[in-house]
């Protein structure tokens, strides 16, 4: 780590752009040519990919990992532990028009902890994404996702649940499952997951 690194406490690749006012935290690595702008908070050890936009007001918490070519703008609010794969994308005006401004219409979107985004995904904005819900690979979301939720599709449609190491739940008729590599524990009632704790043997 080079001096400069060590008194800001994040790495930024020379390509990359930092505006000030912008909050970064220990421990971040930016990459090629990504843009973070003024006034954006970004918890401790996240992860920028190539070409990434951080748009002002964004709030990111810790160990988020933004892969490549992702624009996060204004209005989306990430928890920690979120992951948004390559090329998803994020919206924050519900009809959008080149000659209207609609700077003040900015809609918030939430991601709760350990929510993945795969890849090319499309998020519609004014929406929440549950906790440790995976949204599958080009999914076009256009309304809440539940905590666990697995979605995939143009719209999204459930079609099951995830556990928190991202491995798919398979329910007994009780409505009980595990994951099969933490052996954590979780019950399905009432069309809601909850975890109930770690296996012990």
């Amino acid at each position: 780590m080079s001096k400069k690194e060590e008194d800001r406490g994040y790495f930024a690749h020379e390509t990359a752009v930092i505006d000030q006012g912008c909050k970064i935290g220990k421990g971040t690595r930016i990459w090629h040519f990504s843009h973070i702008m003024t006034g954006c908070e970004i918890g401790e050890n996240c992860s920028f990919g190539q070409n990434v936009v951080v748009s002002p007001g964004v709030k990111l918490g810790r160990n988020v990992k933004v892969q490549n070519n992702v624009s996060i703008y204004t209005g989306v609010i990430c928890e920690d532990d979120v992951f948004l794969g390559p090329s998803m994308v994020f919206t924050n005006i519900i009809n959008p028009r080149s000659a209207i401004v609609r700077r003040d219409q900015y809609v918030d979107t939430f991601v709760r902890q350990g929510a993945t985004i795969g890849a090319n995904a499309t998020i519609v904005c004014g929406i929440e994404i549950g906790a440790y819900s995976f949204i599958g690979a080009g999914a076009v979301v256009i309304r809440d996702v539940l905590p666990y939720e697995l979605v995939v599709g143009n719209p999204a449609k459930h079609i099951g649940w995830m556990s928190e190491y991202g491995h798919r739940l398979r329910f007994s008729d009780r409505g009980l499952a595990s994951c099969p590599e933490s052996g954590e524990q979780y019950i399905l009632e009432n069309n809601h997951v909850r975890k109930l704790g770690s296996h012990t043997a």
